[in-house]
């Protein structure tokens, strides 16, 4: 039984917006926005354009690399929530502005989101959560 995989990550494709960039892999996306962006409705809705292409008809998870700060629009989590085959959400930072932050954000979202001070960790837990709701009968 294999637990781990040796090989690496493979990007599948690299958006650059004004905003940042979004990495998608086999079934998660990350983004890193830039020093003092705001992250408005009309960008997350590139962002989720960027998930049906990649995503259309199968679950995937999202980590936000908080390498810079930047403004989160809160509303934009109404819609991210109608996004049914977003299984899990990850943040990752250092900063602890970010977990205060996420507290709030957490309380728009209301679905699986985590904090996460190291990527690695926050890539594992993406992963669980993949893997739990495929198990669960969910392809």
């Amino acid at each position: 039984m294999k637990i781990a995989s040796t090989k690496k990550a493979i990007v599948v494709r690299e958006y650059l917006l004004d905003i940042g960039s979004v990495q998608v892999f086999d079934n998660y996306m990350i983004s890193t926005f830039d020093e003092g962006a705001t992250v408005t409705l009309e960008r997350a809705y590139q962002i989720i354009g960027i998930s049906e292409i990649h995503f259309r008809d199968k679950d995937f998870g999202y980590i936000s690399l908080r390498k810079h700060s930047y403004a989160v629009d809160p509303t934009i989590y109404n819609y991210l929530r109608g996004l049914e085959n977003l299984k899990a959400f990850a943040i990752v930072s250092k900063k602890e502005i970010d977990m205060h932050n996420f507290k709030i954000e957490k309380l728009f979202y209301k679905k699986n989101m985590e904090f996460f001070i190291e990527y690695d960790n926050a890539l594992a837990w993406v992963k669980k959560r993949l893997k739990k709701n495929k198990s669960k009968g969910k392809v």
